[in-house]
C-alpha cells in the first residue's frame, strides 16, 4: 500500500502512469533521481487517465524493466493493491491519486505552485463609450486595467458617428493605455489611429481596402459568420498589402452555433498557423445567463489549446460584471496546464467562487462532547449536515433554520441577557452558516465565507468580544 520509502542510488523505480499524465510525471520522476540520485523508466500505459485503471488490467499491460526494485503505480490502484503485488516479483508502491504528490512518497513534500505566466492578451471593451464623458471612460479603463487587461477597446456607437473620437482615443494612450477601437465607420477608425489606436476591430470585405492606409493592427473576420470565402479573400488582401492582422472567425452564443464556431476557430488556427487569433469570448458570457467564471475559464482554456493569444471581452451584464478578473485568473491556470500538460487542478481556488474546495466537517461525536464540556459562556456556531449547531456551556441547540434556532435560543431563561448587539451577531453569523449550507460552503466562526478572488476579508473587531457571549 502508499508507504514512504528512503530512496537509494542501487534503486531502480519504475513509475506507471497514463497517457495524459505522462509529461508530468516525466519531469517529476526526472528531478526526483537527479536529487536522490537513483535510475528511473516510466511505463506509460495505453489509457489516457490512470485513475481508470484496474490491478487485473495493469498485469495484462504492464511491462516491467529488468533492473527495477520497485514499482510505483497511482493511488487509485490501493483497490486491488493485493492481487497486483500478488502479480509482481518486486515490490509494488501505491502511489498518490495526483502525480504531483510523487515527491511525497519519497518523504518530500509538494512543491507549492503559483502560476504567474500567461501568452493570452485579454482587451476589455467599454460598451458605447462615446455616450459617456472622457472622464468617466478614462475612469473605467484604468479599473479594467486594474483587473488585467491589457488592451482598452474603445466601443464606438454604430448608431451615429463620434466626431471627438480623437480627444478620447487621445486621453487614453496619454495615460499609458494601450488602446483599440472597435468600429465599421471608416472615418472613426482613421481619426482613432491618427490618435494611438494600435488595433481596429474590425476589418472584411467592406473596409479593408481602407485598412491598408491606417498604419495598424486589424482584425479580420468574415462577411458572414460561415462565408469561409469573404474571410480568405480579406485575409490574403491585407497579406499582400503587409498589413499586420489577427483573425476572428466570430464566437456564436449557445443555440446560434457555439459548437460550429468552435471548429472555425480550430479550422482557422490549422489554415493559417503563422498569424495571431482573436476570440471574442463576450459573445458567449454576455448572451449566457450563469455566471462568467465557469464560462471564461473554459473558453481560455480552448484558446491556450489553440494557440489563440488574445481574448475580447466585456463587463455589460452584471452576471459577467467580473469578466476580466477572471480571464486574468484563467490564462495563468490554462498556461500551466497546457505547458505541464496537467489538469488545471490544485493550482488556485481563485475561481472557486459558488461553492467551496473542500468542506471539513466535524463528527457528531465531537460535537455532543464539546457542549457537555464547555465552561464558558462563549457561543459556538458549526454548520454542517444541513444543519446549524449552537453552542455554549451546557447548552447545544440545533436547526436547519436560523429564525427557529434563534427562537429556541430566545425561550431559554437565560437568553434574558441577549442584548441588541449581540442578537445582531447571532443573526450576522447564522445568517452566514445558513448561506453557506445552501452553497455547500465551509463555515467558520467569525470569518469570512470564501467567494475565490471575490473574498472580502471581515474585520474581526467590528463587534466588541463582550457582546459575542452571553451575560453572566
Amino acid at each position: 500500500m502508499r508507504t514512504t520509502i528512503e530512496p537509494a542510488a542501487d534503486h531502480h523505480y519504475h513509475f506507471v502512469t497514463g497517457r495524459l499524465a505522462e509529461h508530468a510525471v516525466r519531469e517529476i520522476a526526472a528531478s526526483l533521481a537527479k536529487e536522490y540520485s537513483f535510475t528511473y523508466s516510466v511505463g506509460v500505459m495505453p489509457i489516457t487517465v490512470a485513475a481508470l485503471m484496474t490491478s487485473k488490467w495493469l498485469l495484462r499491460h504492464l511491462d516491467i524493466p529488468a533492473p527495477t526494485t520497485h514499482v510505483i503505480v497511482p493511488g487509485y490502484l490501493e483497490v486491488g493493491y493485493n492481487e497486483l503485488q500478488n502479480g509482481v516479483k518486486i515490490p509494488v508502491i501505491c502511489g498518490p491519486k495526483d502525480c504531483r504528490d510523487l515527491p511525497e512518497v519519497f518523504g518530500k513534500s509538494r512543491p507549492k505552485v503559483v502560476p504567474s505566466e500567461y501568452d493570452i492578451q485579454i482587451i476589455a471593451e467599454i460598451n458605447h463609450a462615446p455616450r459617456m464623458s472622457i472622464d468617466t471612460v478614462l475612469s473605467i479603463a484604468k479599473q479594467l486595467r486594474e483587473s488585467g487587461a491589457d488592451v482598452i477597446d474603445f466601443g464606438c456607437d454604430p448608431a451615429s458617428r463620434c466626431n471627438t473620437i480623437g480627444d478620447y482615443i487621445r486621453a487614453l494612450v496619454d495615460t499609458g493605455l494601450k488602446v483599440s477601437v472597435d468600429t465599421f465607420d471608416t472615418w472613426e477608425a482613421s481619426e482613432a489611429t491618427k490618435n494611438g489606436a494600435s488595433l481596429v476591430l474590425s476589418v472584411n470585405s467592406s473596409n479593408c481596402e481602407v485598412a491598408k492606409d491606417w498604419g495598424s493592427e486589424v482584425v479580420v473576420i468574415p462577411d458572414q459568420v460561415d462565408d469561409k470565402k469573404s474571410f480568405e479573400k480579406t485575409i490574403n488582401y491585407l497579406a499582400r498589402h503587409q498589413v499586420l492582422m489577427r483573425l476572428d472567425p466570430i464566437l456564436e452564443p449557445i443555440g446560434a452555433g457555439l459548437a460550429a464556431s468552435l471548429i472555425r476557430y480550430a479550422d482557422t488556427r490549422r489554415d493559417y498557423p503563422e498569424l495571431e487569433i482573436m476570440m471574442g469570448i463576450g459573445n458567449l458570457t454576455e448572451l449566457t445567463e450563469v455566471d462568467s467564471a465557469g464560462i471564461n475559464f473554459l473558453l481560455l482554456g480552448i484558446c491556450q489549446e489553440l494557440g489563440i493569444r488574445s481574448v475580447l471581452t466585456t463587463e455589460v451584464i452584471n452576471w459577467a460584471r467580473s469578466s476580466v478578473r477572471e480571464c486574468a485568473e484563467a490564462r495563468k491556470l490554462v498556461y500551466y496546464s497546457v505547458k505541464n500538460r496537467v489538469p488545471p487542478k490544485h493550482l488556485s481556488n481563485a475561481l472557486v467562487q459558488l461553492r467551496d474546495p473542500k468542506l471539513k466537517a466535524f463528527p457528531t461525536r465531537m460535537l455532543l462532547s464539546l457542549a457537555a464540556t464547555l465552561k464558558d459562556n462563549n457561543y459556538r456556531i458549526y454548520a454542517q449536515d444541513e444543519t446549524i449547531h449552537l453552542l455554549s456551556a451546557g447548552m447545544h441547540l440545533q436547526r436547519s433554520d436560523p429564525f427557529e434556532l434563534f427562537d429556541q435560543l430566545m425561550q431559554r431563561p437565560e437568553s434574558s441577557n441577549v442584548d441588541a448587539s449581540h442578537a445582531f451577531y447571532l443573526g450576522y453569523e447564522m445568517a452566514k452558516a445558513s448561506i453557506a449550507l445552501q452553497l455547500g460552503k465551509q463555515y467558520d466562526q467569525d470569518q469570512a465565507l470564501r467567494w475565490g478572488m471575490l473574498t472580502q476579508e471581515e474585520n474581526l473587531h467590528r463587534i466588541e468580544r463582550k457582546s459575542r457571549h452571553r451575560k453572566s
